[in-house]
């Protein structure tokens, strides 16, 4: 009886505790596949800042293409930005 044991202990492993596992994981990921409201509101105030930070940079830039116009020449890798 020893034997059917283990054999019994690895049927009910492979059939019925690796799928539940999985179906598990598979509902969680179904979960938390759409980003939260919070999340959502995080990005749009990223994104609103990033848009504010850019156009303060291409007001500095056109403040310094009036007052120093060879400012590019010394920093090339925004050459046109």
């Amino acid at each position: 009886m020893g034997d059917l044991g283990w054999v019994v202990a690895v049927v009910a492993i492979i059939f019925v505790a690796c799928p539940a596992v999985f179906m598990h994981y598979q509902a969680e990921f179904r979960k938390t596949k759409s980003i939260s409201t919070d999340d959502e509101r995080l990005v749009d105030d990223l994104w609103k800042t990033a848009q504010r930070l850019e156009r303060r940079v291409e007001a500095l830039e056109t403040l310094l293409d009036k007052e120093a116009p060879d400012w590019r020449n010394e920093f090339p890798e925004r050459p046109n930005a």
